[in-house]
């Protein structure tokens, strides 16, 4: 499991404290106010960010003294972090071998990767070539093709469209289940994950105040703080 213990980091206008448990193969909704430090959240755990105290762990591994290539962790950003002059193919792979010189065995799972996710047949297109829902399957067969067991989205799907970015989660949730992973996901739109996130974590100035179950957390006292982040979203 993912466990985040007071995990402290300061900055002159702003301090964030974590505390967080995630167990293993699930898919946790990270929600709250803009600045409340959802990304802060993700970009620790990546290795992005470090704590000045506090304890990190995944599946009893300490993540504290390890650069970001070295955790066991893929992140997905809002903008893709796709490159304009790769192709489809090129961009996933980089999720194998950052020098691209793939062995055979290796483009064919590239290839399987973006098959998964429903863009068969797009290996040659180039992210300008591609939607906004295209270029974000491309980053997230990415991230699975590393074979990394911690996914970490954050906030990728918020410029989509209502009825694309469901399509979008739907296809996180087959994807984790098909091949087990455990996924942080920020998102400003909570009803989205809802029936489909084995965990709601809420947070708000750099804290993870509320954590468990969506139906609880949509449904307990937080519930008007949650409307009014999601409206300022």
């Amino acid at each position: 499991m993912l466990v985040i213990e007071n995990c402290r980091l300061t900055w002159p206008d702003f301090t964030a404290d974590y505390s967080l448990t995630v167990e293993t193969g699930n898919l946790c909704a990270v929600i709250g106010p803009s600045g409340g430090g959802k990304t802060t959240l993700l970009h620790m755990i990546a290795g992005f960010e470090r704590p000045e105290s506090g304890a990190l762990t995944f599946n009893g591994q300490d993540l504290l003294p390890l650069e970001p290539a070295k955790r066991p962790a893929a992140i997905v950003f809002q903008d893709h972090n796709l490159f304009p002059h790769l192709s489809a193919a090129q961009n996933v792979a980089l999720g194998l071998r950052p020098s691209l010189r793939l062995t055979r065995d290796e483009q064919s799972l590239a290839a399987e990767a973006l098959d998964s996710v429903g863009l068969k047949g797009f290996d040659e297109r180039r992210p300008g070539e591609m939607s906004g829902g295209q270029r974000q399957r491309v980053a997230l067969a990415r991230a699975l093709v590393s074979g990394r067991p911690l996914i970490l989205l954050d906030e990728p799907f918020s410029s989509l469209d209502p009825a694309l970015r469901r399509d979008m989660i739907l296809l996180v949730d087959e994807m984790r289940r098909r091949r087990p992973v455990t996924i942080l996901m920020t998102i400003h739109t909570p009803e989205d994950a809802a029936d489909m996130a084995d965990q709601m974590a809420f947070v708000a100035d750099g804290r993870v105040v509320a954590s468990g179950r969506p139906t609880d957390i949509l449904g307990s006292a937080l519930a008007p703080r949650i409307a009014a982040a999601v409206s300022d979203s």
